[in-house]
């Protein structure tokens, strides 16, 4: 009997040959639209979804075009900003004695959209060939997907952007973990699009 790999992995196994296709690297063939793609995944995959990104990190840079590919994880960039403002360890104080609710609205302020796009800017060298954002699970509450990559617009107008959503995307509403309507969001293209998708 064949043995049948599950849709995750096929569309996983799919996304080397889809990252190094050459109207997605130059942004050819979606119009005047801005190359930014999503990658939907149902939430309980993340920890497999995460081993592939590092994966696909060093096949893209092995492979005959050297791609360079930046990864920035939201959560990460959270931290980070919080570390540099010296209010981590009392974030983590304030979680552990108030509870998440508190925390999330104490340091709001401080990672607000702007904030965090300023942030990832200052990441970028200007030499990426391909951006992935990660950590869109992670992030949230604090960060909502569609006001990042709406404010991410005017800083990748020229580099494609792929983002790992545990969720779902049919190309125009974003539903994160499949529950959570973030946001009607009409300019990403959906990279390979599931066979099924959740209603």
């Amino acid at each position: 009997m064949k043995n049948i790999l599950p849709p995750i992995q096929e569309r996983l196994d799919n996304l080397l040959l889809s990252l190094q296709d050459l109207r997605l690297l130059s942004n050819r063939g979606i119009g005047n639209e801005i190359g930014f793609y999503i990658f939907d995944y149902d939430p309980e995959h993340e920890p497999l979804v995460q081993q592939h990104v590092s994966r696909l990190k060093r096949q893209l840079a092995d492979s005959p075009n050297n791609l360079k590919v930046e990864e920035i994880n939201l959560y990460h960039v959270i931290l980070e900003i919080l570390q540099g403002r010296r209010v981590l360890q009392k974030a983590f104080d304030l979680e552990a004695t108030k509870g998440s609710a508190v925390l999330s609205k104490t340091i709001f302020p401080l990672v607000r959209a702007a904030q965090v796009v300023d942030h990832i800017q200052k990441k970028l060298s200007g030499q990426e060939q391909l951006v992935f954002l990660t950590g869109v699970g992670a992030s949230w509450p604090l960060l909502r997907s569609h006001t990042i990559l709406n404010n991410l617009h005017p800083v990748l107008d020229l580099t494609p952007l792929v983002m790992f959503f545990p969720g779902s995307y049919d190309g125009q509403e974003l539903r994160l973990f499949n529950t959570f309507k973030d946001d009607n969001y009409y300019r990403a293209f959906p990279l390979i699009p599931r066979q099924e998708r959740i209603l």
